[in-house]
């Protein structure tokens, strides 16, 4: 039986962008969790692997050294198992954007 016991941990976050030392604040906060080795699954949902519970808590704890002052994070700790038996669901993807080099466009 292995010591290891791999678990995901996901982190949820709603920063506030108003100000522009708000939208600062959350940018480093992003650039500080990819530096960290999180993946964006979302835009506010990023999710890190950790080797056992002891990595969870060390990183927890890294986590709330740099995170912002305001806003509300979350931090959910699940299984590898878990984590892959996650449903995706993918909605069709629309675009307004003209993808024509055409200079006029009638609409």
């Amino acid at each position: 039986m292995s010591v290891y016991r791999y678990m995901r941990v996901l982190l949820f976050f709603d920063l506030p962008r108003e100000t522009h030392s708000e939208r600062k604040s959350a940018a480093k906060f992003r650039k500080d969790l990819l530096d960290d080795g999180f993946l964006m699954l979302q835009e506010s949902v990023y999710c890190k692997l950790a080797l056992n519970a002891t990595a969870v808590e060390l990183l927890k704890n890294r986590v709330k050294k740099y995170m912002p002052k305001k806003g509300s994070i979350m931090i959910l700790t699940v299984t590898e198992k878990q984590f892959g038996m996650m449903d995706i669901c993918l909605g069709e993807f629309s675009s307004n954007v003209l993808d024509s080099d055409s200079k006029l466009v009638i609409v």
